[in-house]
């Protein structure tokens, strides 16, 4: 015999009623059953609410007594052939009717006894049920309808009643042998008590009503059908990549089931524990998906860890101080008082020290449990041997579950660490010695974030997934948008990375989307995003709080740089090719590293020199392996060297610049190439990167540019005055040529010491031949005395940016 019980979402409405009498005939072939359904879905919700409100004399309970008899009504309708309704609608309606009665009691008398509410909350299991079995009995009438009150009984403990297995046991096994139903449907949630009373089974009655009659009959399986493919590794509306748990143990179940994975009521085990009887969780709405099997022990080759999952609303009570110490008796008085005011405690955790002790309970106790325990200990606080109870709200516990954890090493740092990369904050820890859990309790804030961490860590082949928050995507953003949507495949299946561009923002619009952006159509999406705003941009990339969050600054935007900060202090990781935070005050620079180490959030800004070439990592390693850089020379600026090796007799200035801006190689603001500036932050960021301490107005910027040329404020009237003062630049040119040189734009420096500017380059130099865009950099180290360190390659253009900033992020996924 096997027992079926069906949940509120399966009884929804006759449409999935349908699907369930489906089930249960294909089921039935060969095989007896005893079916237990619950109410219909929301249908508790509603007496629940009908009930407070008749108690608070508030008439609208009638409103809602009409809604739920409406409900049964039509679903009768459906299920039912007209010529057979009447009898049946009219059995409904003398059941409705006996509930209005007693919430008309519960209106005149302005209350709700614990035994009336467990009598109104029958009514939800009382209609379903009957309408169902009534459906089934027009498809097979070998069929049979039970109330279960008449075969489970329980003492008179009101709202979560205790079975009295003897007699129940006796009852049911009585009824089932003298019953030739080939199908037995029963009510789920309810029972009776010795004296005729009806009482509940407490939240999840309905699986637990199922578990006692399987127990009971020694059924060969339990099988609870629900809305979900079965136990998930994680909560799948939480965590998108968490899948079903083909077979897992009992004990596993019940610590799952116990930490929220609602698709299982911990008591359920219980009753076909003690008889081995297996239990099946399938969903009806995928039949065909094979489900989980719980069984009496877990596959030997299961993985550690087989599921994580969270309660929600949790508060931290604490009890400390001195007077705790070697004092016996002060947890059992602690336990005591939050027994009596019948406050179920989740989580404790003490230190061997017996300093403090830590209590997790519902949110909704935590002010009740303050109160009472300030009162029990209120003299050893009067005296200061104790301070008052300290509570914490807004908490969530997070558990790790595995029966095979207990045979690998190292789980419980793999789990911290995890959690520490991300910066979620653990408030309290607990594992038990049987080691099949481990809990802890972080800010309520970082639920998914933890959950999704661990998933991915545990779960998902070691694939890490890169949350990318982009500002700004000109011409560089849209190579870097191009490139990760051209490698996302690559990078999933050879370096287990999986990015997603979470936002996306220009001067005018931005674009968020949890899920992850559609990287096809990009462009007409962002047109149609919302008005640009900086702060909201922020506040949004802080408030998704999702796990691996990068943000990723493509502009030359001063306001842009000056929100790292922000994003290092929430464990945001930051990418950038803006070069003005990193050569802004010393000070700054020295605190956004500092930052990244505090937040375990990565600073990169490989981009800042040389575009894509890898020079900030190269002078990184040195100083990481003991060397010491004490000179360097370079030509920074592949802007400027494109207008140089362009520039000549035939190409004016002015249209060497021009073409310069076409191709991508300046900035939006061409003076601020031209000027120097950007070179003079590019040498300081290497100085800095070095380990010498230097502001920008240290460096000595010999300027090519007249006067009147730097003073333009605008493009418009930079470009007209590069044609006025062509004869300046002519001059320059000639000069070169009589030297038998080429000019290059230079940055240098040596004993502490820095200067940019142009210089005519003789042939024998090693930056006479650079050509194009390219930069090259001379690093003379305690390793490299004579002959330099060298790098050498394109230092301009989007593509080649865009890269360098892709390698950023990267590295990164790669931590």
């Amino acid at each position: 015999m096997k027992v079926l019980k069906f949940g509120g979402t399966s009884v929804a409405n006759a449409q999935n009623i349908k699907l369930v009498l489906e089930i249960v005939k294909q089921n039935s072939k060969g095989e007896k059953l005893a079916v237990v359904v619950s109410a219909l879905s929301k249908v508790t919700d509603l007496l629940q609410l009908a009930a407070a409100k008749a108690a608070a004399n508030d008439e609208s309970f009638r409103e809602i007594v009409a809604e739920i008899e409406k409900k049964h009504l039509d679903t009768l309708k459906e299920l039912i052939p007209v010529s057979e309704q009447s009898s049946l609608l009219s059995h409904i309606k003398r059941i409705i009717n006996h509930l209005e009665t007693l919430l008309d009691g519960c209106f005149l008398l302005g209350e709700l006894s614990p035994r009336t509410a467990d009598t109104i909350l029958s009514f939800g299991e009382l209609l379903s049920s009957y309408i169902i079995a009534q459906a089934y009995q027009q498809i097979d009438k070998n069929a049979a309808y039970k109330d279960s009150r008449e075969i489970i009984k329980t003492n008179n403990n009101f709202g979560k009643a205790a079975v009295n297995f003897e007699i129940s046991n006796q009852l049911i096994q009585e009824y089932f042998a003298e019953n030739q139903s080939q199908i037995n449907i029963l009510p789920g949630f309810i029972a009776l008590t010795l004296d005729g009373i009806t009482t509940t089974l407490g939240r999840g009655g309905s699986d637990y009503t199922a578990a006692i009659i399987a127990g009971a009959l020694d059924a060969t399986q339990l099988e609870i059908w629900t809305d979900v493919n079965g136990m998930f590794t994680a909560n799948p509306k939480v965590v998108k990549q968490a899948h079903p748990i083909p077979t897992i143990s009992y004990q596993e179940a019940m610590e799952l089931s116990h930490f929220g994975a609602k698709v299982l009521y911990p008591p359920t085990i219980q009753p076909v524990l003690r008889k081995n009887i297996p239990i099946l969780i399938k969903n009806t709405f995928e039949p065909e998906a094979a489900g989980t099997l719980i069984t009496n022990q877990a596959p030997a080759n299961g993985t550690a860890v087989r599921g994580i999952s969270h309660i929600d609303n949790i508060s931290l009570l604490t009890l400390e101080g001195p007077g705790m110490i070697g004092v016996a008796g002060s947890s059992r008085r602690l336990f005591e008082v939050l027994s009596h005011e019948k406050i179920n405690v989740i989580f404790i955790t003490q230190a061997s020290s017996e300093h403090s002790i830590c209590i997790g309970i519902l949110n909704s106790d935590a002010d009740n449990a303050e109160a009472a325990i300030n009162k029990a200990f209120e003299i050893e606080i009067s005296q200061n041997k104790i301070d008052p109870c300290i509570v914490e709200k807004n908490l969530c516990i997070i558990a790790l579950v595995g029966e095979n954890m207990k045979n690998h090493q190292g789980l419980s740092g793999r789990m911290f660490s995890t959690l520490g990369k991300n910066n979620v904050n653990i408030r309290a820890i607990a594992q038990g010695a049987s080691e099949r859990n481990i809990s802890a309790v972080i800010n309520e804030r970082d639920v998914k974030k933890a959950l999704n961490t661990l998933h991915e860590n545990f779960f998902e082949e070691n694939t890490k997934q890169l949350n990318l928050f982009v500002m700004g995507v000109g011409n560089v953003g849209e190579k870097f948008i191009e490139q990760i949507h051209n490698q996302r495949k690559f990078l999933k299946e050879n370096l287990k990375i999986n990015v997603r561009v979470i936002a996306l923002s220009n001067s005018r619009k931005m674009l968020f989307d949890e899920d992850g952006i559609s990287l096809k159509e990009w462009q007409a999406a962002l047109d149609n995003g919302e008005t640009a705003n900086k702060e909201d941009f922020i506040t949004r990339a802080k408030e998704l709080n999702l796990r691996n969050s990068i943000f990723v600054d493509i502009t030359a935007n001063a306001s842009v740089s000056e929100t790292y900060e922000q994003f290092l202090k929430q464990s945001i990781a930051v990418v950038t090719c803006n070069k003005i935070a990193c050569s802004s005050a010393f000070d700054n620079y020295k605190k956004l590293k500092s930052l990244s180490r505090q937040y375990n959030a990565p600073f990169l800004f490989e981009t800042n020199v040389g575009a894509g070439l890898p020079i900030i990592d190269t002078v990184k390693n040195l100083i990481a392996s003991g060397d010491k850089v004490h000179k360097i020379q370079a030509v920074l600026s592949g802007s400027l060297n494109f207008i140089f090796n362009n520039f000549d007799k035939n190409n004016s200035f002015h249209d060497v610049v021009k073409e310069a801006g076409v191709q991508g190689f300046t900035e939006p603001d061409p003076k601020i190439d031209l000027s120097g500036i950007d070179v003079a932050r590019k040498i300081l960021i290497l100085i800095r990167e070095s380990g010498y301490e230097m502001d920008i107005d240290a460096i000595a910027n010999e300027s090519f540019l007249p006067a009147e040329c730097l003073a333009t404020i605008n493009n418009e009237d930079f470009f007209a005055s590069l044609i006025k003062h062509a004869p300046h630049f002519e001059k320059i040119y000639e000069e070169a040529l009589a030297k038998d040189s080429r000019l290059k734009y230079v940055a240098q420096f040596e004993n502490g010491k820095a200067s940019v500017g142009l210089q005519f380059i003789p042939k024998d130099h090693p930056f006479y031949n650079l050509e194009g865009k390219d930069n090259i950099v001379l690093f003379y180290t305690d390793r490299y005395v004579d002959q330099p360190l060298l790098i050498k390659g394109a230092g301009a253009g989007a593509a080649v940016t865009a890269s360098g900033i892709f390698a950023d992020v990267i590295r990164i996924g790669n931590v």
